[in-house]
């Protein structure tokens, strides 16, 4: 089942002579619990592929559907819910809240969605899967890098969302932690049948994934199948 596809994607700042084209005409599309990765050097235009996918910003034109719903179409206050219902969030610098223990970062984007009854169970199943449960009552600045990056993890799969869109989440980590976390991401993906995509400027990091999508000067430039584990 498709859950993403990205149709004649551009995206322009500015105007007249100091107009940048940011994304060129890009098309994709992503199939029901694939790990993707965008990959591209700085400034190649991932990050602002992943913010329109993700509906952080606006493009100036073509269509995005996910899950069959066009979000360039969307109005700000249809969107922002869309976007709580539907697509999970995963940072290079965590953007945990830190007045709130792990718990209720966790929670936080279902109790945000009024209405919505949290499904507690699932919360324990997931902090317990990414080894943090123990952690649940303690607050961000009392953990790890490589503990925050699992509690935003968690975060990101609590609403059960169609997709989730992570912007070089081991930014931060070293290498050990950095293997920990791709690996968690994968399993996590698999177990929940979550759809991901994340943007990466690392090579060795891109290969772990399902497929690899290459973007260069707004460009995709196609995708081919990773390899192994080898981050």
């Amino acid at each position: 089942m498709i859950v993403l596809d990205v149709k004649q994607v551009s995206k322009a700042y500015g105007e007249g002579e100091n107009q940048v084209r940011a994304l060129k005409q890009v098309d994709f599309q992503m199939e029901q619990g694939e790990f993707v990765a965008l990959l591209g050097a700085s400034g190649s235009g991932k990050s602002t592929l992943l913010n329109v996918i993700g509906g952080l910003d606006t493009v100036t034109e073509g269509n995005i559907m996910i899950r069959g719903q066009n979000i360039a179409k969307l109005r700000q206050k249809e969107l922002t819910i869309f976007r709580r219902r539907n697509i999970g969030f995963i940072f290079q610098d965590y953007s945990l809240m830190p007045v709130l223990n792990v718990y209720d970062n966790v929670a936080l984007p279902v109790s945000l969605d009024k209405g919505r009854h949290i499904d507690h169970p699932y919360i324990e199943r997931l902090l317990k899967d990414l080894k943090i449960w123990d952690k649940r009552t303690r607050f961000p600045k009392e953990l790890s890098g490589g503990q925050q990056q699992r509690v935003a993890i968690a975060r990101a799969l609590a609403n059960k969302p169609a997709l989730v869109l992570a912007d070089e989440p081991t930014g931060n980590l070293d290498s050990r932690t950095t293997n920990d976390v791709i690996g968690l991401l994968k399993a996590s993906g698999k177990q929940y049948n979550q759809t991901i995509l994340m943007v990466t400027h690392n090579e060795i990091i891109a290969q772990s994934c399902d497929r690899i999508v290459r973007i260069e000067d707004g460009v995709l430039s196609g995708s081919r199948e990773g390899g192994e584990d080898h981050a």
